[in-house]
């Protein structure tokens, strides 16, 4: 059994404040963790952030920042004050990126989690022929070695496909967090391409599942996130 049960994160994919407190309401009891992403971000302004905070949530502040130093410190700063409990940054953005993004971090006197972005779960060996020609399919090799540099920059994990999970765990540890989006109850039709199953992004080691659409259109949401947070629990013991 792992040290920790892998956490649930219910995926707010709105577009305004109200809808986002209205879903996060009926979550928080089954799991306290809420992504923010950049719909809601741009519909109801920072704000949404540390009102969710205040409402008892962990925030995953997902805007995924990709920018010059200076400006993903300041970034990063503000997302801490806010109160987000976890942020993203891309792992392109490369080692002073990453620095910057600590920097912010100490600047706002917070315990926000860095996480840097590897490859998005829409992404195939297709979608990235034109960065490497002439090697196509390895882009779990590309995602391990995002891992690697995102650690020895400092970073405290990285978001990547459950696909790529146990490679990264591999490679990098067990206190190295793994934070998996395209997690799917069953099979679906939507833009996800690398997705798995909470059992299995939970065998893989992941240590942050990101659901979104299973629970938001769900006639309960409420009793989705429900049976998703016992399945996820469930799996971590038996991991």
């Amino acid at each position: 059994m792992r040290a920790a049960p892998a956490a649930l994160i219910t995926a707010l994919d709105v577009d305004s404040r109200d809808a986002a407190l209205a879903l996060a309401g009926q979550t928080i009891p089954a799991s306290p963790w809420v992504k923010v992403g950049l719909e809601l971000f741009a519909a109801a302004s920072p704000a949404v952030v540390s009102t969710l905070a205040d409402r008892g949530a962990r925030v995953f502040l997902d805007l995924k920042f990709f920018d010059i130093p200076a400006t993903v410190r300041a970034a990063v700063r503000q997302a801490g004050r806010l109160g987000a409990a976890m942020t993203t940054l891309h792992a392109l953005g490369g080692e002073r990126m990453a620095a910057a993004a600590l920097e912010g971090r100490h600047a706002a006197n917070a315990d926000t989690l860095l996480v840097a972005v590897t490859l998005l779960t829409s992404m195939t060996g297709e979608d990235l022929a034109w960065l490497a020609p002439d090697a196509p399919g390895h882009e779990a090799e590309l995602v391990v070695h995002m891992a690697r540099q995102a650690q020895a920059w400092g970073l405290d994990g990285v978001v990547c496909s459950p696909r790529e999970a146990a490679l990264v765990k591999a490679a990098c540890g067990p206190a190295f967090k793994v934070v998996t989006p395209g997690i799917r109850p069953q099979t679906t039709d939507d833009d996800q391409r690398r997705t798995a199953t909470p059992a299995a992004a939970v065998a893989a080691g992941a240590d942050f599942l990101v659901v979104g659409r299973p629970i938001r259109t769900a006639t309960s949401p409420a009793a989705a996130a429900a049976a998703l947070a016992r399945e996820i629990l469930l799996a971590s013991s038996e991991d």
